[in-house]
């Protein structure tokens, strides 16, 4: 009995052994389990963490970039403000500066228009003057004429300076020239005519009729005087078309061109002294261009019919 109960006391033992050790395998298979379940559970885990590491690495660097983006614009607009700032207060001293120069030119305005005044006052009253002491004739070819030249006996000298034939000299009831700034005067009104008459010492008469576009007459084909592109010459102002100043050369005051082919204001030299003269009274057309003549007239007048055209 005693041999029995030991062998069935160790058959009860080594099955409670077993099943101690079943348990506890069954027990360390479930952790185990447990175990691979929170290690997948973990790097599921884990790759959430670096895929969220991830993204927020990218989101750093967009923050980043848009961080240095919005300082660069700060920076942009900063000097572009400044630009702007500038260029304010350039236009602004660019304003002032025009107000004041727009100041300035209404004074230099309202002095030339005072100027302008006055002077045309001066130069109504110096227009008066000339129609008061011109010579006029009414008569010659329909009338109307202002006589602006005349020689006739050598009483008065043509040799003057530019000033005397600018303002006129000799008495209109002889010999005179009328002057250069009462003949602009006259003719700055409206388009004139300009009649040339020639008296020679045998007593023969010739006239040149200059208008706006032509000559007519019968003091030769053409006219001896230049139409147009000759400035006027005295002794001490020279304006002609020639090196030689010919207002020293052949004497007066006169439209020279080259020394041309007349000269109305020359040395009047008396009958028998009056032949190869270059520098008296001469039209080369009537006469030749030695020849110094008796008798000259100039005369203007408004154009009319044909003439002005």
């Amino acid at each position: 009995m005693p041999l029995l109960e030991s062998y069935i006391q160790m058959n009860m033992k080594s099955e409670m052994v077993q099943i101690q050790q079943n348990v506890v395998l069954n027990q360390t298979s479930r952790i185990e389990i447990q175990l691979l379940e929170n290690s997948l559970s973990t790097n599921k885990l884990e790759k959430q963490l670096l895929m969220q590491t991830n993204e927020i690495h990218k989101l750093q660097n967009r923050n980043s970039l848009l961080e240095s983006r919005v300082q660069q614009m700060e920076t942009t607009h900063l000097m572009e403000l400044e630009g702007i700032r500038m260029e304010k207060e350039q236009l602004q001293q660019l304003v002032t500066q025009q107000s004041d120069t727009i100041e300035g030119l209404e004074k230099s305005l309202q002095a030339a228009n005072s100027n302008t005044s006055l002077l045309h006052q001066q130069q109504l009253q110096l227009l008066e003057s000339v129609q008061n002491l011109a010579y006029c004739d009414m008569e010659t070819d329909g009338g109307g004429w202002i006589v602006i030249q005349h020689r006739v006996n050598g009483s008065v000298s043509f040799q003057k300076s530019w000033k005397e034939y600018k303002q006129g000299f000799g008495d209109p009831a002889g010999e005179y020239w009328l002057g250069n700034e009462a003949v602009h005067l006259l003719t700055n009104q409206a388009v004139f005519s300009l009649r040339v008459e020639l008296l020679d010492w045998e007593g023969h008469r010739a006239y040149a009729l200059l208008f706006l576009k032509g000559y007519r007459g019968t003091a030769g084909q053409q006219s001896g005087l230049p139409l147009q592109g000759t400035g006027f010459s005295t002794r001490d102002a020279d304006n002609d078309n020639c090196m030689c100043k010919c207002a020293q050369m052949l004497s007066g005051g006169w439209w020279f061109d080259a020394c041309g082919l007349s000269n109305l204001n020359g040395i009047y030299y008396p009958a028998r002294h009056n032949i190869r003269k270059l520098n008296g009274i001469r039209w080369h057309y009537f006469q030749g261009p030695g020849y110094s003549l008796k008798s000259t007239r100039m005369l203007i007048r408004p154009s009319r019919g044909r003439e002005a055209a």
